[in-house]
């Protein structure tokens, strides 16, 4: 076979395998709803299900009227201890569903707050802080009459959780922070961005972009992970999506501008770091140069420094498992927490 011959079946051989590749992301594509003729959704989820009855404590935040969503599951059996699950950025407190279910099993009770600006709360065009969010949910705490409870945050709600501790440690039982952002320095790495372009991004989002964000967070994707993108598609029918939109830039600019690196090693309650390793989440990825970002999000690495950060912490590894332990590895996740609960008895 002559070298030209053996060079153009090569050709034709990649032309082929692109082909093909290209025509299965196409029908994987077409295969994926949009969601252009579901029903709209409002900013306040009102007919988005929970998986618990969701109840509403009424306040006022920089003299506004707000309200603060919540479920409150009370065991059968009570253990006499109480948990508090603080959800992530993209996230309402439904995904907490299989602990809710789990934990209120073992006894505890468990309360699951959408913070204000997330969820089937109020979202008000504000300056979003983590003092204020630590704030509601210390108020939402003496509305229920509850002393000191152990405190559960993912992702973004890690970064909350800690701030809730520094700030109230006198109410914190123990800290659990699962794949929580923040522990590494994104304010000398990502470049800061004004709110009108973040907001412009978020009107730009489609439920397909949506769903390949969401994919990031789980390196295997199930066919459940679906509702969070739905959720999403929803509420970008509706009228409310500008505000939608901008509250989402905001509370961006919230988690931009409240670091908890340097709070990590004036912790003194206990802590448990739960760290899915094939995690490589970055907080605002797309604003930094890829030579910069390619480093950033390794958590086997960051969450073994935080460990070292953090005295007296224990540190559980998930392998094969992304962003949300609770989701990918529910029974595991549980273990781990009840585990450390009742290990400090």
């Amino acid at each position: 076979m002559n070298t030209l011959r053996l060079k153009l079946l090569r050709r034709l051989g990649t032309l082929l395998l692109a082909g093909f590749f290209s025509g299965a992301l196409c029908a994987q594509t077409l295969n994926e709803p949009s969601y252009a003729q579901a029903e709209p959704l409002g900013t306040a989820m009102e007919n988005w299900p929970y998986p618990y009855p969701v109840q509403m404590l009424q306040f006022e935040v920089e003299g506004r009227p707000v309200r603060m969503a919540y479920m409150d599951v009370k065991p059968q059996n009570p253990n006499g201890q109480t948990l508090v699950l603080m959800h992530g950025k993209n996230f309402g407190s439904d995904y907490w569903q299989p602990t809710l279910q789990a934990m209120s099993n073992f006894g505890f009770r468990v309360v699951a707050p959408d913070q204000i600006g997330f969820g089937k709360s109020s979202k008000p065009e504000m300056r979003y802080t983590f003092g204020m969010l630590a704030e509601n949910t210390a108020r939402l705490l003496d509305h229920l009459k509850l002393g000191r409870v152990t405190v559960v945050g993912n992702s973004m709600g890690g970064m909350l959780a800690v701030h809730f501790a520094r700030r109230y440690p006198e109410r914190v039982v123990a800290l659990v922070l699962e794949n929580p952002l923040g522990l590494e320095d994104y304010v000398s790495a990502i470049p800061p961005q004004q709110t009108p372009n973040l907001v412009r991004l978020e009107m730009a989002q489609t439920p397909a972009s949506y769903r390949n964000f969401v994919r990031s967070y789980f390196p295997v994707w199930k066919p459940a992970y679906e509702t969070f993108v739905e959720q999403f598609a929803r509420v970008q029918l509706s009228g409310d999506y500008p505000r939608f939109a901008l509250v989402s830039a905001l509370t961006y600019q919230m988690i931009y501008e409240g670091p908890i690196l340097n709070e990590l090693p004036r912790l003194n309650v206990p802590t448990l770091l739960v760290i899915g390793q094939s995690d490589r989440t970055v907080f605002g990825r797309r604003f930094a140069p890829p030579e910069v970002v390619r480093p950033m999000g390794n958590f086997p690495v960051l969450g073994r420094t935080a460990q070292m950060n953090i005295p007296g912490s224990v540190l559980k590894e998930f392998q094969g498992v992304g962003h949300i332990p609770h989701l990918e590895q529910p029974e595991r996740f549980h273990a781990v927490l009840i585990d450390f609960i009742y290990g400090r008895k």
